[in-house]
C-alpha cells in the first residue's frame, strides 16, 4: 500500500518541524505517520533533496552508504531522531570513544576549534559520571538564529537553539545548554521515570519526576562546565546565586510543590498564562536547586566520599541497564538514601511534596558558604507588574500576587497612561521619587474605558542572592567545597 500526504512545515522551535528554501529540520513525530500495532517494524527513510542541498544530518544510521537514505529498527528510534537536510556546516570531534558530529544551521561567529576542544571535555566529563557512553556516534543539531535558544534530547542526538553572534559573549551559556542536553543521552533517554518509556503515544505520559530528569539536568549543566575548569569557582557560584533568585522571586514556589510541578507539565509548563508565575513554579530551577542540596548533602554525610555523581551512576547501572526499565518515586529516592546513608522522608516533606522554604545556608555552610541578599535593606517601591516590550504603551503583562497592583486592582492589559495626572511614557518613569507607603493615583484604559485608581506602593519583593565564603572555613568544611566544586 502507498500513502502519500503533505506536512506543513513552518514553526521554529527545536521540537517542530521546520521548512523552507535554505533548509529542512524534520522533527520525526510531526513528519511521519504512527502505524497502529506496528511501532516495533522496521522503516527506512528515502530523502529526496530540494535543489542544491547536498547534506542530512541525522543519528539515523546510513543503508549502502547513502547519506540521503536512513534506516531506523523501529518507530520509537525513528520518533526520536531528527533529521536535518540542507547545507549545513558539519564539523566533528572524538570523545569518550564516541564519534560527535556538530551540525550548525544558520551560520554564526563560532571558533570551530574551540567547540571542538571544549565539547569533547564535557562529553568526558559526563561520560565519567556513568562509567560509560553507549552510543557509537552522536549529533548535536545546532540551529543559530537572529535570536535563538532552548534544546530537546534524544537518544543520540540533540537539537539546540543558538544565537548565532553570540558565541563570544554567550559562549558559556551554549556550552550549558550543550552540557545539558548531552547529559540526557543517560538522564531521561536511559535512566528514565517509568512513564517515559516505552511511550503511549496516543496519550499524556504522566510523572512527578521531571525534577529528577530535567530538574537533576539543570543541576549538572553548570557542574559539569565548571568541572571542565571553563566556569572558575566565583562563575558557577554566581549561576548557582542567580538560580535561586530567579526562584525566590516567583510566588508561585509558595503555591505549587515540585512534585505537582513535575505532574501538571501538560497543563501549566507548556500553557502558561499571564498568571503563571503566581501559581506555578519550574521543576528545571527547583529541581536544580534540590539536586545542589542533595549533592552537598551526601558529601558532607560521607566526609567527600560520595556525591550525587554515585547516585546517578547506580541508579542507571541498576535501572537501565540490569533491571531494563524506568524507576518509580519511591525507588529513586531509596537511591539516595542509600548513598546519602540516611532517611530522606523530611527532606522529601518538605522540598519535593511540601512548600517549607529552603534552609539554603543549612546546605552551603557545609562547603563553608552562605546566602546573602544584596538588595535585604533596599527599601525601592513596586507596582509589581511587567509590561509589554517592544511598544511606546505601558501595558501591563503580568501582575505579581501580593504587589501593590494586585492589591488594589490593576490587571493585565491594562494600560497605564498617567500617574498623579504626569504622563507615563515609559516604566522606568512609573515610580520615580516615590517610597514605600505612598499612595499614589494610577490613570489606566480598560476595555477603552478610562480609569483612575488608589494604589498604595509597597517595598519591592526583588532579591539578588550572592553565594559568599564563610570566616574561619573548617578543614570539614574545605573537604565539601572541594569535592563539590572540583578544586584542585
Amino acid at each position: 500500500m502507498d500513502v502519500k500526504y503533505r506536512v506543513y512545515a513552518f514553526e521554529i522551535s527545536v521540537r517542530t518541524s521546520f521548512i523552507d528554501a535554505s533548509h529542512a529540520f524534520l522533527s520525526s513525530p510531526d513528519m511521519f505517520l504512527y502505524p497502529a500495532n506496528m511501532l516495533h517494524e522496521p522503516s527506512t527513510i528515502h530523502i529526496i533533496p530540494y535543489k542544491g542541498w547536498t547534506t542530512v544530518s541525522t543519528s539515523l544510521e546510513k543503508v549502502n552508504g547513502d547519506s540521503f537514505t536512513r534506516y531506523s529498527p523501529d518507530y520509537d528510534i525513528l520518533f526520536d531522531s531528527p533529521i536535518e537536510i540542507g547545507t549545513q556546516d558539519v564539523f566533528g570531534f572524538i570523545a569518550a570513544g564516541v564519534n560527535y558530529e556538530v551540525v550548525m544551521v544558520g551560520g554564526g561567529n563560532y571558533d570551530k576549534e574551540r567547540l571542538k576542544k571544549d565539547m569533547a571535555t564535557i562529553v568526558e566529563e559526563e561520560t565519567a559520571i556513568f562509567g560509560e557512553n553507549p552510543n557509537k556516534h552522536y549529533t548535536f543539531i545546532v540551529h543559530n538564529a537572529l535570536q535563538g535558544g532552548g534544546g530537546l534530547e534524544h537518544l543520540s542526538s540533540t537539537t539546540l537553539g543558538a544565537t548565532r553572534g553570540n558565541y563570544d559573549k554567550g559562549y558559556q551559556n551554549f556550552l550549558s545548554l550543550a552540557a545539558h542536553e548531552h547529559f540526557h543521552l543517560w538522564n531521561v533517554k536511559r535512566l528514565r521515570p517509568v512513564a517515559l518509556g516505552p511511550f503511549d503515544y496516543d496519550n499524556e505520559n504522566y510523572t512527578t519526576n521531571l525534577w529528577i530528569a530535567e530538574g537533576f539536568t539543570a543541576y549538572y549543566q553548570d557542574i559539569i562546565v565548571r568541572r571542565t575548569q571553563l566556569y572558575t569557582p566565583e562563575n558557577y557560584l554566581g549561576v548557582m546565586a542567580n538560580l535561586i533568585s530567579s526562584m525566590e522571586e516567583q510566588p508561585g514556589a509558595k503555591v505549587q510543590t515540585l512534585a505537582e510541578s513535575s505532574y501538571d507539565a501538560w497543563i501549566k509548563a507548556y500553557r502558561p498564562n499571564e498568571n503563571s508565575g503566581n501559581n506555578s513554579i519550574s521543576y528545571y530551577t527547583k529541581g536544580a536547586i534540590v539536586a545542589l542540596l542533595l549533592d552537598l548533602e551526601i558529601i558532607n554525610d560521607t566526609k567527600g566520599k560520595n556525591s550525587l555523581d554515585d547516585v546517578m551512576k547506580y541508579m542507571y547501572d541498576e535501572y537501565y541497564k540490569t533491571l531494563k526499565r524506568g524507576y518509580t518515586d519511591d525507588e529513586f529516592k531509596q537511591g539516595l538514601e542509600k548513598f546519602a546513608g540516611k532517611n530522606l522522608d523530611d527532606f522529601y516533606a518538605k522540598y519535593i511534596n511540601g512548600l517549607t522554604p529552603i534552609a539554603y545556608n543549612t546546605y552551603l555552610n557545609y562547603a563553608g558558604y552562605k546566602l546573602t541578599n544584596e538588595l535585604e535593606n533596599n527599601n525601592d517601591p513596586a507596582l509589581g507588574i511587567t509590561t509589554i516590550p517592544g511598544t511606546n504603551r505601558v501595558i501591563v503583562a503580568t501582575v505579581v500576587k501580593g504587589s501593590a497592583a494586585w492589591v488594589d486592582g490593576i490587571n493585565v492589559n491594562d494600560e497605564i497612561t498617567f500617574i498623579d495626572g504626569i504622563q507615563v511614557v515609559s516604566t522606568e518613569s512609573l515610580l520615580t521619587g516615590k517610597k514605600p507607603g505612598d499612595k499614589i493615583n494610577v490613570t489606566l484604559i480598560r476595555d477603552g474605558i478610562t480609569l483612575t485608581l488608589p494604589v498604595t506602593l509597597l517595598k519591592s519583593p526583588r532579591v539578588k542572592y550572592k553565594i559568599e565564603e564563610l570566616a574561619n572555613v573548617t578543614p570539614a568544611q574545605l573537604v565539601v567545597r572541594k569535592k563539590w566544586l572540583t578544586l584542585k
